[in-house]
């Protein structure tokens, strides 16, 4: 009886499914499923059915995905070539570029191609050589004399060292001056994060002088090639003057950059006294660098002499640019 009721239902069922017509499944489908849980319901052998009904009904879907999968199988090996090499080519651009944008090719104003990674033709300029080289910040505060004298006993080592070398000595020093400007550009960074308000620009000042120091570095080391002690040197000088600026900016931003002002006037002394030399015939005049002829847009036929002309501005423009620093950091912005 029980066997009777169960084939009644599922003749219903079907009948249902078949006036449903294509929208659910094929006449055939349905009728070879209606007929196959037919007989395994009469037979009893309810497992089997659910298996046999299952693989039925389930079989236009499974079809399909067997039909896909030997299309897949089937698909011309160059095609699969050339998706590989499509590929290849998404991961070079992003290699190129850390912005996903691939890198185009600039050109020189002659149309000529532009040589150099580290800076761009929009970040050349031309400086002012008339700047005021003889300016002095008389120290008249304690704290201007404390940063005053703790620069002038820096110097005696370096004269000690370096000598008359100005050429090794413009290279070694410039792997210091780069570092306070970074120093000081990352922490009022970070002083911008933590309370929410702008820099008022102080940060990208000081960013750009690192910059400007580095590139100082990168001309000089065409000019004079350190040696392994000079190198050895670096990593203790850069390590200890680097620790001491930082923490001597979190105590005072104003005796940091009293102290760099300076820095920079001993720098222009330097320089200046780099020039005699070459002048004198004691160092030899040779052609400015080729990343120096581009930085700076000197012409063509320009001199070492010209390069030390255009390093001595910028380090005078540094010394204004800290010691105005150190005023606003006393007194505020004027």
């Amino acid at each position: 009886m029980l066997i009777r009721g169960a084939a009644a239902a599922t003749r219903l069922s079907g009948s249902t499914l078949m006036s449903s017509g294509a929208r659910l499944f094929p006449a055939s489908s349905a009728q070879a499923n209606l007929a196959a849980a037919g007989r395994v319901l009469i037979h009893g052998n309810a497992m089997e059915g659910r298996d046999a009904a299952a693989s039925r009904i389930g079989g236009v879907r499974r079809s399909s995905a067997a039909t896909l999968a030997e299309k897949e199988q089937q698909k011309p090996k160059e095609q699969v070539a050339e998706g590989a090499e499509a590929s290849g080519a998404v991961a070079v651009k992003r290699i190129t570029s850390y912005w996903g944008v691939p890198t185009s090719t600039v050109m020189k104003e002659d149309g000529t191609e532009w040589r150099w990674r580290c800076f761009m033709p929009w970040e050349t300029y031309q400086p002012d050589l008339s700047i005021d080289l003889c300016k002095h910040h008389a120290p008249t505060t304690l704290m201007d004399k404390l940063a005053y004298w703790t620069v002038k006993l820096m110097r005696v080592p370096t004269d000690i060292f370096f000598q008359r070398r100005y050429g090794c000595r413009a290279m070694m020093l410039e792997t210091v001056a780069a570092v306070p400007g970074m120093v000081g550009g990352m922490l009022l960074h970070c002083k911008s994060l933590r309370r929410f308000e702008h820099s008022g620009g102080w940060i990208k000042v000081l960013l750009d002088e690192a910059e400007n120091e580095r590139m100082h570095l990168m001309t000089f080391m065409e000019v004079a090639k350190p040696k392994w002690y000079e190198r050895a040197l670096v990593f203790a000088v850069q390590g200890v003057f680097f620790n001491a600026y930082f923490v001597g900016y979190l105590i005072s931003p104003k005796f940091a950059h009293r102290v760099v002002g300076y820095l920079e006037e001993e720098a222009i002394h330097s320089y200046t006294e780099f020039l005699k030399e070459l002048d004198k015939g004691a160092i030899e005049n040779v052609p400015a660098p080729a990343i120096a002829l581009d930085y700076w847009r000197l012409p063509q036929g320009s001199t070492l002499r010209d390069v030390v002309m255009v390093v001595r501005a910028d380090e005078a423009h540094h010394r204004d640019v800290n010691h105005f620093a150190s005023i606003v950091e006393e007194h505020g912005s004027p």
